[in-house]
């Protein structure tokens, strides 16, 4: 079984309950949606000084918006990012880590992504336009893919740029996910 050290950080009770099915004994941080209060990041600053901290929150809007209220109140966290088509329920609902398989939950945690603030980018606007990823008509899906294939999330193109840089995405991991996309592409 799999042991993670670090606290892990997510959005409520089902996702903790989630973790442990897959894991057994866990630590988690529940921040009880996307209103963080202070008291939360005051736990979440303690646990990145004193064990460090995986942010894995669901692959949606407000789990993005959790993400970056983290990320700014405790610089240098790391991330681990489930692609939403492994947090769908089987029922209604919406996405979430508490509808992930343990595989799923296992593949997250093992690509691991530790932000560095202020990091100068290795992958250029330019780069990310010629790969088809902004300001084309398939653009979308093609950031969605490049996020599974790296293993960090989908984002905007503002967001991609700037989660590329934080997390020193290298000119080769990208330009292998790009011809990988590439090909699946061509090979339909």
């Amino acid at each position: 079984m799999m042991t993670i050290k670090q606290m892990l950080v997510v959005e409520g009770r089902d996702d903790t309950k989630r973790l442990q099915e897959a894991f057994g004994e866990i630590d988690t941080i529940e921040t009880n949606g996307s209103a963080i209060d202070v008291a939360t990041l005051d736990k979440i600053k303690l646990a990145q000084a004193t064990r460090g901290v995986i942010v894995l929150t669901d692959p949606d809007f407000p789990g993005e918006k959790i993400r970056k209220t983290i990320s700014r109140a405790v610089p240098g966290v790391t991330h681990a990012f489930l692609p939403r088509d492994e947090a769908v329920p089987d029922h209604q609902g919406s996405l979430g880590v508490e509808h992930a398989s343990p595989a799923a939950l296992k593949a997250a945690l093992q690509h691991l992504f530790t932000e560095v603030p202020n990091a100068q980018p290795l992958i250029s606007q330019e780069d990310l336009l010629a790969a088809g990823l902004i300001g084309g008509p398939h653009a979308r899906q093609r950031r969605e893919r490049l996020g599974e294939l790296l293993h960090i999330g989908y984002a905007n193109g503002k967001q991609l740029y700037k989660r590329l840089a934080q997390f020193q995405i290298s000119r080769a991991m990208f330009g292998e996910a790009i011809l990988r996309m590439n090909a699946e592409e061509a090979n339909g």
